[in-house]
């Protein structure tokens, strides 16, 4: 008898597993899915507007610039646009 009552109780313990599992994995699949927002960045176009760029599009340097690279820039930059010379 004690054989029977512990073979019983093994299946009931295997059966109520095997339900738990089912109802878990059906909860995971009709959970709706987070869906990851892209990451923009705003940036300022030449003509002064506010856009907003996808981050994934935009190269990324590592390397600081220096002071005379930006006064380079800035110097070439403004020779280049003659409209803003007066």
């Amino acid at each position: 008898m004690q054989i029977e009552n512990q073979k019983v109780s093994r299946r009931k313990l295997v059966g109520w597993i095997g339900i738990l599992s089912v109802f878990t994995m059906a909860g995971a699949a009709l959970r709706p899915s987070k869906k990851k927002t892209p990451k923009t960045v705003k940036m300022l176009t030449q003509d002064g507007q506010l856009v907003e760029i996808d981050a994934s599009l935009l190269e990324v340097s590592k390397r600081k610039i220096s002071l005379k690279e930006l006064q380079h820039w800035v110097k070439n930059k403004n020779s280049n646009n003659s409209i803003f010379k007066i």
